[in-house]
């Protein structure tokens, strides 16, 4: 049987030991054998932060995020093969798809964003500039640049594509090399992913190692700018936590842990409307999909006192027409569990949850399979209990990663509340319900001990992912029980592999050392309007000013007719006068910035090819008729976009007066041909 290779130190490793062996959750078959003996953890960190980051660290977000998409295409080319292995994990092809579809739809969505939300630069400039004194020749702003370490990876079994890929998504964009460990249960079918990633050709020499097989002294070989990213269970996470070289060099530790999720029935969805049947229907969705195996699977079901009985009836009649057994037969609803031994870590902790409670459906010894032996694979009945005596702790404590969750009663906003919080931090909460307000109460009341949370409703229903389904775009995590990090959420997940930075200097070094623009800096302004530069050839800085323009009464009067824009300030005078921010007739906003347009453009056709919007626009001085304006634009920052004949340019445009007051101030933002 092959032995699973890990990739470190830029070559394949074969460990001379024959492993452990690894088994078909389904058969019982022996799938492959696994070792991480004879790996040096050491060298290969340091194979990672040599080789891998230098070579990411030289490459701009826009050119990482373009790779993150040839790798996403190369994989989506391939994905079959990881379908087949994915079955022998007990997986079904709906499981399959949320594990393999999504973990690939993660480099999308990330490649995407790092397009459109990112600089096409190696350093990202953050948030506003500070001005530190009262001339402004001292001013401050943040700047995130990547660590200098690697971010080392540790997932779980139950989603062995997704969970490598949304770790290793954000760490790429943000130009930090990533080393994978994943579980040995499911590691083939991660090991065949690291494969495909690395036959893209879209990876640099270091910027992904994997390590098949126990980690050994991984941790110890850690220096500040490493960190660890870890998806397993809450005592594992805080053993990971608690290692000593972590808290010595204070390695950015982030857990996403198994929590007791819960689902919120609210009192107006009564059998028989839709959010009732939402909610069973999502509930048993949990139960079977990667037959529970899921860190946001629904553990407790919340349901009011008087509901609970219609819910039990619903819920039980759902399950029964639930098929288990071979995942590759089209008509099985919900495959095995990953191995005989999480099936036994499952079978005693419904023991304990059991005695708070009893089991309304589902046996812990007998399972009736489709196409599989129940003996030799890994099967389990779909497990719903009910626990009315809600003071129990049992419940709130005890979690069994299967096919099992347990319904609670309570009475009120206040009850449910205490009740969803005494689970001590969750991945996630759903509450379903039709009153937006009772969503509110329950929403704000459990806020704190959630990473996310839905509200499900008929208005979401058709297009909502579901409770268990995290999203790229938001985090994944939550507090307490549930690891107290946060992965993916967009650019947040970039940022938590960046080193935030305050400078503190003038405009001038400030603009050199971001790459942007600030005021302050100096301007370059010659014979050459900066309209008629192409994007070769423009700097930032580069400058034009226009002007004066005088603003008279009847251009007030045009405007407000023109426009339809009649408001008293503009066309009232005694209201106007009355006025205490104005005194008098004031020119429209969007008059000055008509204006100003007028004075800066270049009027002939060149490589300016379009203005696509404004932003950060401030009207700071009333301008009156009489007064006179002048435009000074200003190149602040020049984005080239990858595989395109043209760039982004961002203008800072301030609008003066007479005597020098700034009337508005914003950025206008161009298309400009790179050549």
């Amino acid at each position: 049987m092959a032995l699973l290779r890990s990739y470190v130190s830029g070559r394949w490793h074969t460990p001379a030991e024959d492993g452990a062996p690894l088994l078909d959750a389904v058969t019982g078959d022996e799938v492959a054998r696994i070792s991480s003996a004879g790996v040096d953890m050491g060298a290969a960190l340091d194979h990672g932060r040599r080789v891998g980051g230098p070579a990411l660290r030289e490459l701009t977000f826009h050119q990482r995020a373009a790779l993150l998409k040839v790798i996403a295409t190369h994989l989506t080319e391939h994905k079959d093969e990881l379908y087949a292995l994915s079955t022998r994990t007990g997986a079904t092809q709906r499981d399959s798809l949320v594990d393999i579809d999504g973990g690939i739809g993660v480099l999308f969505t990330y490649s995407g964003k790092g397009r459109r939300e990112l600089p096409n630069a190696k350093v990202l400039a953050e948030g506003p500039v500070e001005r530190l004194s009262r001339e402004g020749t001292f001013v401050g702003r943040h700047i995130a640049a990547p660590l200098h370490g690697v971010a080392v990876q540790i997932n779980a079994f139950n989603f062995p594509v997704w969970g490598p890929l949304e770790k290793f998504a954000p760490a790429f964009l943000a130009g930090v090399p990533s080393l994978i460990k994943p579980a040995s249960q499911t590691a083939y079918v991660t090991a065949r992913l690291v494969e495909l990633m690395l036959a893209s050709g879209a990876l640099p020499e270091g910027s992904l190692q994997l390590v098949s097989g126990g980690a050994g002294d991984l941790l110890d070989h850690l220096t500040p700018q490493d960190l660890v990213g870890f998806t397993g269970s809450a005592g594992t996470a805080r053993k990971l936590r608690g290692h000593p070289v972590v808290i010595a060099n204070s390695v950015r530790f982030t857990a996403e842990a198994d929590s007791l999720n819960c689902s919120v029935l609210g009192p107006d969805a009564t059998d028989g409307t839709p959010e009732f049947d939402l909610f069973v229907k999502q509930l048993v969705a949990e139960m079977t999909v990667k037959a529970g195996q899921k860190c946001t699977a629904i553990r407790r079901a919340f349901v009011p006192t008087g509901l609970i009985d219609a819910v039990t009836d619903a819920v039980t009649a759902r399950l029964a027409k639930v098929t288990v057994g071979n995942p590759a037969n089209p008509d099985v609803r919900m495959g095995a569990l990953a191995s005989l031994d999480q099936r036994e870590e499952v079978r005693r902790s419904v023991r304990a949850l059991a005695d708070a409670g009893k089991v309304v459906y589902g046996s812990l010894d007998k399972v009736d399979t489709l196409d599989a032996d129940p003996e030799r694979g890994a099967f389990l009945s779909p497990l719903l209990l009910r626990a009315d005596d809600t003071g129990r702790a049992e419940p709130h404590e005890v979690e069994a990663f299967g096919p099992v969750s347990t319904l609670l009663p309570y009475d009120g906003v206040d009850e449910v509340v205490a009740l969803a919080a005494r689970g001590q931090g969750s991945l996630v909460g759903s509450i379903v319900t039709g009153d937006a307000d009772f969503a509110a109460a329950v929403a704000l009341g459990v806020a704190p001990w959630h990473g996310r949370l839905l509200v499900l409703d008929t208005d979401n229903a058709k297009e909502s992912t579901g409770h268990g389904s995290p999203l790229p775009a938001l985090i994944h995590g939550g507090p307490g029980r549930a690891g107290g990090g946060e992965e993916m959420g967009g650019i947040r997940g970039v940022l938590h592999h960046l080193q935030r930075t305050a400078i503190q200097a003038s405009p001038r070094v400030l603009a050199a050392i971001t790459g942007e623009w600030v005021p302050g800096a100096p301007v370059r302004q010659d014979e050459v309007h900066p309209f008629r530069k192409t994007l070769a050839d423009l700097r930032v800085g580069d400058s034009v000013t226009a002007g004066p323009r005088t603003v008279t009464q009847a251009d007030i009067d045009h405007f407000a007719e023109f426009t339809g824009d009649t408001f008293y300030a503009h066309t009232n005078p005694e209201a106007a006068a009355a006025n205490e921010f104005f005194g008098g007739i004031v020119a429209h906003g969007y008059l000055i910035v008509s204006f100003a347009a007028g004075l800066f453009v270049s009027p002939e056709p060149g490589p300016v090819l379009a203005n696509y919007g404004l932003e950060n626009l401030r009207f700071t001085t009333p301008v009156f008729p009489g007064d006179e304006l002048t435009v000074t634009l200003t190149a602040k920052q020049i984005t080239p976009r990858e595989n395109a004949e043209y760039g982004e340019v961002r203008w800072d445009a301030d609008v003066t007066k007479q005597d020098g007051t700034s009337a508005a101030r914003y950025d206008v933002l161009t298309l400009v041909a790179k050549a």
